[in-house]
């Protein structure tokens, strides 16, 4: 129960430094996945930590399915990199044995298109866990491991927290 309320409260302030909301609901923890809602812009997301958190970049890294109503989108896939990344290095995401190139800024890494952040989520919610791999800005490889133990129930909730705001 201590771990739960420390990933909670890791998951908020990750969650509050990374975007003022004006107003935040949690909506559950599940294993090491939590689910959240903000009002203004209405998003509701799944998130987690990796699973030895590292820093080193300013920021804490996270996974996140957001869903944004008002925009018509649902299940899409958002990975804070513990590092930036190196100009034109590619990043992969690995759930079980799928294997995903995503389109990655200077920190942040994407699904390339709907269908991509779909299959994603489907093989999440199968997998044990899954990691991001991709080379630093000093040319070194480095991979973030996630959990998805409760990650397919907090997938969920947060897809049905936008739904009951509606």
């Amino acid at each position: 129960m201590r771990l739960c309320r420390r990933f909670l409260l890791a998951c908020t302030l990750l969650c509050v430094a990374a975007e003022p909301a004006l107003a935040r609901e949690a909506l559950g923890v599940f294993g090491s996945w939590g689910a959240f809602r903000d009002d203004r812009p209405q998003r509701c997301f799944a998130i987690a930590e990796p699973a030895a958190p590292m820093r080193g970049g300013g920021w804490r890294p996270f996974a996140a399915i957001s869903n944004f109503p008002q925009r018509g989108v649902r299940g899409q896939v958002n990975i804070r990199l513990r590092l930036r990344k190196l100009r034109g290095a590619p990043v992969f995401l690995s759930v079980g044995e799928r294997r995903f190139r995503l389109i990655a800024g200077g920190s942040d890494a994407w699904a390339r298109s709907p269908a991509q952040d779909a299959a994603i989520v489907a093989a999440i919610r199968s997998g044990p866990s899954m990691s991001i791999e991709t080379l630093g800005r000093d040319g070194r490889a480095f991979a973030d491991v996630y959990r998805l133990r409760g990650a397919a129930t907090a997938i969920d909730a947060a897809a049905l927290g936008c739904l009951a705001a509606r």
